[in-house]
């Protein structure tokens, strides 16, 4: 077996979010010399398990193998499975938790290759309406140079988690990686809990309630400052009531 190519192949597995869990059946499939080998496992996200299976091949001269892609399959409430595959790129692609969340119909923001090898990021999401010729869902993606920034969405709509550093940087990568992240909104003295997620096409985010159905994201995205000058508006209008200003009067008057 070459330990080198076995370390690499173990330190894949790792970044990808398969763990260490394989690493003993790796090596076993490896010593046996086979041409190519699969490796199945799971992982639970959400309360919903996530079937993987993960293929191997080996090069030329039986030497080295490479993890090329592997197959994820998840089953939605009272829905048919959803199958998937995804692409290996020189130990790069999508993480286990990725893969789950774009089958759940969120997007990823990733590094990508370009056709001349070139690396770039770009937002993609799953297209379940229209199926490569193997089955696959189509991946739909857009480029940092379509604009959208959800830093920008967020700033100035009371959201607690956009108030310190650390804070809107855990949030923002949370979301890049695809999660339908938890967020504190403050309005009026009170604290509200909403879930929330990157939509890159319409450059916007999609809000949901703490049981994750989507909700109308208009009462989150408008100022946060909206409420306060309504009712400073409110205050000012009392203040012009004829009945005020004839107490005014009479003081100014004494």
């Amino acid at each position: 077996m070459n330990t080198q190519n076995a370390e690499f192949l173990k330190k894949t597995l790792l970044n990808l979010g398969f763990g260490e869990k394989l690493n003993d059946e790796l090596d076993k499939k490896m010593d046996g010399k086979l041409p190519e080998f699969q490796l199945t496992t799971q992982n639970e996200y959400n309360g919903k398990q996530v079937d993987y299976k993960l293929h191997f091949k080996a090069g030329d001269n039986n030497d080295m193998y490479f993890f090329n892609k592997y197959d994820a399959s998840v089953k939605p409430e009272n829905s048919e499975a959803l199958k998937q595959t995804f692409y290996i790129n020189k130990g790069n692609g999508v993480t286990a938790k990725e893969a789950f969340n774009l089958m759940e119909g969120r997007a990823v923001h990733k590094q990508l290759y370009s056709q001349e090898g070139e690396k770039y990021h770009a937002w993609i999401k799953l297209d379940k309406e229209n199926l490569t010729e193997g089955g696959n869902m189509k991946i739909r993606s857009w480029n940092d140079n379509y604009g959208f920034k959800p830093e920008e969405v967020l700033v100035g709509k009371g959201i607690k988690e956009m108030t310190t550093d650390q804070g809107r940087d855990n949030l923002l990568r949370s979301l890049k990686k695809g999660n339908a992240q938890q967020i504190t909104v403050e309005r009026d003295g009170k604290e509200n809990k909403y879930f929330i997620s990157a939509n890159p096409q319409f450059k916007t985010i999609d809000l949901y309630d703490h049981q994750m159905k989507k909700i109308k994201r208009e009462e989150l995205l408008k100022p946060e400052n909206s409420n306060s000058k309504t009712q400073k508006q409110s205050t000012q209008q009392k203040e012009e009531l004829p009945g005020k200003k004839h107490n005014k009067k009479r003081s100014q008057s004494v």
